[in-house]
């Protein structure tokens, strides 16, 4: 019988990590090895077809451009994994490394690649067996989306920042000429200079408050 949930989440897999196209990568034949070694009788995985085109490769209808211009569909693909007595699809995109696969690199490889990755992806949220690692992921993906979210920076953050390192440098012995001296410019330029983020805040707020139906 399979172990629980928690023992299995206890399985240190980093020996097994391996990198791949730029992300973290755990063997799919190693996860099988690992679930056999740890109670399960019967363990396997196959894709799932597309009815509708006999292809293992699922795709919108719509095409999307990128900033570059290239067209682009979103392609999917499913796997049905079977561990014992419990059977579950697990669904995503295709991808190399964290960016999706494109028209002109999609392969049987790369469809391939994807398709063991959910393996290895689904037994992670299933059983627990190498979660952590899932769990890197996501909080990696997670930071990179926001820090690429403009709405969620802050320009008095930056402010605080360069004050709270300016303070550091006075501390440090620094006189507010002798700063400004390094920094090439004069102290009213220094000073002028934290002022720029109460303006472009000011600025930004003008901005989003223009009535375009008022032309």
């Amino acid at each position: 019988m399979l172990e629980k949930y928690d023992d299995l989440r206890r399985v240190d897999v980093s020996q097994w990590v391996e990198k791949r196209d730029g992300a973290d990568y755990l063997n799919w034949a190693k996860v099988v090895d690992l679930l056999h070694e740890h109670g399960a009788e019967k363990v396997y995985f196959e894709p799932i077809e597309n009815s509708s085109t006999g292809s293992s490769l699922y795709m919108a209808d719509r095409e999307f451009s990128d900033s570059k211009g290239n067209k682009n569909r979103v392609y999917e693909t499913a796997v049905r994994i079977v561990i014992d007595d419990l059977e579950f699809i697990q669904r995503g995109p295709v991808t190399n490394g964290s960016n999706p696969v494109k028209d002109n690199s999609m392969s049987q490889q790369r469809l391939w690649n994807c398709q063991t990755r959910l393996f290895v992806k689904g037994v992670a949220i299933r059983t627990g067996l190498g979660f952590d690692l899932w769990l890197k992921d996501e909080l990696k993906t997670d930071k990179e989306n926001w820090e690429d979210d403009l709405s969620k920076h802050d320009i008095f953050k930056i402010k605080e920042r360069c004050q709270q390192i300016y303070t550091q440098k006075l501390k440090e012995g620094l006189s507010v000429k002798e700063i400004a001296d390094k920094l090439h410019k004069t102290e009213d330029e220094v000073k002028a200079l934290f002022s720029y983020f109460d303006t472009l805040s000011n600025f930004e707020k003008d901005l989003s408050n223009i009535d375009t139906k008022s032309r």
